[in-house]
């Protein structure tokens, strides 16, 4: 592998030209025609037996180039990266120039991670919420724990809004049944908006042993189209009416709901929690604020193609998750309507978020000379094994390292925002210049992976953002 050249051009561009030689791209060849020769059938040869001169007069001398070069290109590529020391944040866009038996060349256009001109990053003033918890928050904490002990008890009486009633009920379009709306013994709290509007209102008043026509019509979005906005007509037998007992909130509730033994001990005990619950998501707040000051201090042109590669890993963490829970992620995209396409867009923005907070904390720890040790990097693998229930070995063997090495360092720059900074009232913000890249480059064809790449280069593609 050989860089004949390295051009940098405007928006973090960088383009080079790569030279393969002969005699990498002829070992690159071999090893294709052993790989494919079983797949090959030539007359008057056992299948995978038909030497290579004999394959390539049949089919062309370049009958194996383009799978040679898609063998061959990621490792020169990732080598030219290295060599040429580029801090790489997106896929590359690869064009091959020439190609023959004395090897071939490529171009690469490859998205740079961007200069970064730091504004104020110390002494920042940003609010910071007041955390208090009132009488009417302890008893919204309370209400699960009553729900939970509260039961429904048979009542012969007109149902109301808040009792549960027992039906049966059978739905009719132009005196037709349809599909799905039927039920027997079902149990329906009028006011819970369980069913369409109108349906729980006609019920109340009813009692058990009512047989009742319920006239509704379903809304114009409604899923099933052959019932989207239609009027139809529900056939309710009324079973059973219950209302809910609530418990006597007292020191024997507490006993029955927890592990106190007083009311006070378990209010006392949710204040806490819903003090220091508030106390984070304030502090998370007051740090967010921080961050969004340093970002609109900075000045920086970003690559789209950066935006996008950040959404792309954001739509595919999600999708991972989605998948993990046993959804497929293709069925989970019709059942919301969208394409990936279209989620790719929508997570733009917080890419966009989470590129600039990157670039401005990697620009601290430049700026700051931040480094960490390798007592550090070991005391955070060990936390992160016991956080995932995994030993620091098996940790290790999924781990990259450097990534880790470069979240901790982004811990310690975020930490010289936050330690420097002060509680106030926050600066009015500033304008924002150049913080995406020119509205011109939305119509550029984006990086795109146009080929298998190496190990190497997805690593660095999906490098950590988060910390």
């Amino acid at each position: 592998m050989n860089v004949k050249s390295v051009e940098k051009q405007e928006k973090s561009i960088v383009e080079l030209v790569i030279e393969v030689s002969g005699e990498e791209f002829e070992a690159a060849i071999e090893k294709v025609y052993k790989k494919q020769r079983s797949k090959i059938s030539v007359p008057g040869f056992r299948k995978g037996k038909a030497p290579r001169k004999i394959i390539e007069g049949m089919y062309g001398s370049g009958v194996f180039y383009e799978d040679a070069i898609n063998e061959i290109y990621p490792e020169a590529y990732s080598q030219a990266v290295e060599q040429e020391k580029l801090d790489v944040v997106a896929w590359p866009q690869v064009e091959i120039q020439e190609v023959g038996k004395d090897g071939f060349t490529f171009k690469a256009k490859v998205t740079v991670r961007p200069e970064v001109k730091l504004g104020e990053y110390k002494g920042l003033t940003a609010e910071r919420e007041e955390v208090t918890v009132t009488d009417e928050d302890l008893d919204n904490e309370l209400k699960p724990y009553i729900n939970r002990a509260t039961r429904a008890v048979t009542v012969e009486r007109e149902a109301k809004l808040g009792d549960t009633v027992v039906i049966d009920f059978e739905g009719f379009k132009d005196d037709v049944a349809f599909e799905g709306g039927k039920a027997e013994g079902f149990s329906l709290e009028l006011g819970s908006g369980t069913f369409i509007p109108g349906f729980e209102d006609q019920l109340v008043g009813t009692k058990a042993g009512d047989e009742k026509d319920l006239n509704v019509t379903f809304p114009e979005d409604y899923q099933a189209e052959e019932l989207a906005g239609a009027p139809v007509v529900f056939k309710v037998k009324v079973h059973e009416v219950k209302e809910k007992q609530l418990p006597t909130v007292d020191d024997e509730f507490a006993k029955d709901v927890s592990e106190f033994e007083t009311l006070a001990d378990l209010k006392k005990d949710l204040g806490d929690k819903l003090k220091a619950r508030r106390e984070d998501a304030a502090q998370h707040a007051f740090e967010n604020a921080l961050i969004e000051q340093v970002v609109e201090n900075m000045e920086v042109e970003i690559p789209e193609a950066m935006v996008d590669a950040e959404a792309e890993k954001l739509v595919n963490n999600y999708a991972q998750r989605v998948t993990s829970q046993g959804i497929p992620f293709d069925q989970y995209l019709a059942m919301m309507g969208m394409t990936m396409e279209q989620m790719k867009e929508q997570a733009k923005e917080s890419a966009l978020k989470q590129v600039q907070s990157d670039l401005a904390l990697g620009a601290i720890v430049d700026a700051e000379k931040i480094e960490v040790t390798d007592e550090e990097v070991e005391a955070e693998i060990k936390r992160l094994a016991e956080q995932y229930n995994m030993t620091e070995e098996q940790l290790k063997k999924v781990l990259i390292v450097e990534d880790l090495k470069r979240d901790l360092c982004r811990q310690k720059a975020a930490h010289v925002v936050f330690d420097s900074a002060k509680t106030g009232k926050a600066p009015a913000k500033k304008k924002t210049t150049k913080k995406k890249a020119d509205a011109e480059t939305e119509g550029e064809e984006k990086p795109k992976r146009t080929r298998k790449t190496t190990k190497k280069d997805e690593e660095k593609s999906e490098e950590k953002t988060e910390g």
